[in-house]
């Protein structure tokens, strides 16, 4: 079943193609790498894909329906959206935060906090032992698996990640690919933005490559990958180590 899909949606910023003609399907059970270079459009087009913004021409629909005519609080219950860390979270309990994602739900304070799909979301990002300090108090990565822990807590069909493991150490990072891995294998659909080529190979799917913010090709990471792909996109030569494509040196 195809929960998402976008078709050749553009946008622009002045005389600047931000994203153009870009393309994603998303299925039930299936984790996208969304990966390329920095300025590549991946932040911009995981807007369009949340339906945070709309495009300037193509076609976003969510389980069927046109995003620009599905409500935002019917949105909010269909797909949550992790964006990148920005300004810091305010001074309340973790567990408070985590409970917001309640909200589209219509479920606040206590009862929202309450919830099962609370104590799932802490459990799942490993946040139980911290649920009671303060989110200030939190490093950036403790921060990042709050902020999926929020998403987790609303209980969509589809999560929208962008770059969720950028702040992680390599055991928590590992850790958050194998929770999208879980949560894709109870039906979820999952886009997550990576600059972790060698996760992104060995954790999804399907890998969906931008450049100059159109997405140029998509499949398995073999596929994608190629050497061809490695110096001309990502300005480097790699290295195989079983499925994983690892960047290995600069191309002079």
């Amino acid at each position: 079943m195809t929960l998402l899909r976008a078709c050749g949606v553009s946008l622009r910023r002045g005389d600047r193609a931000v994203v153009s003609n870009a393309s994603l399907t998303l299925a039930r059970g299936r984790v996208i790498g969304l990966i390329g270079p920095n300025g590549a459009g991946k932040s911009t087009f995981m807007r369009l894909l949340a339906g945070l913004q709309p495009p300037d021409c193509g076609h976003v629909a969510l389980l069927g329906h046109d995003m620009g005519r599905i409500s935002p609080a019917l949105r909010a219950r269909q797909l949550a959206f992790v964006p990148q860390q920005g300004e810091p979270p305010p001074p309340m309990p973790v567990r408070a935060l985590v409970a917001l994602g309640r909200l589209p739900h219509g479920q606040v304070n206590g009862h929202a906090a309450r919830h099962p799909a609370v104590a799932r979301a802490l459990a799942a990002t490993g946040l139980q032992d911290l649920c009671a300090r303060a989110a200030t108090d939190l490093s950036g990565g403790e921060r990042a698996r709050m902020n999926v822990a929020r998403a987790l807590a609303t209980d969509t069909p589809v999560m929208l990640a962008d770059e969720p493991i950028a702040a992680l150490d390599p055991a928590h990072a590992l850790s958050m690919m194998q929770l999208f891995r879980q949560q894709a294998g109870q039906g979820r659909g999952i886009v997550v933005v990576l600059h972790d080529l060698v996760l992104a190979t060995r954790f999804c799917d399907e890998l969906v490559l931008m450049d100059g913010g159109a997405t140029i090709r998509h499949g398995p990471a073999a596929q994608v990958l190629d050497d061809d792909v490695m110096r001309t996109v990502y300005g480097v030569t790699a290295r195989r180590v079983g499925d994983a494509v690892v960047p290995w040196a600069l191309c002079r």
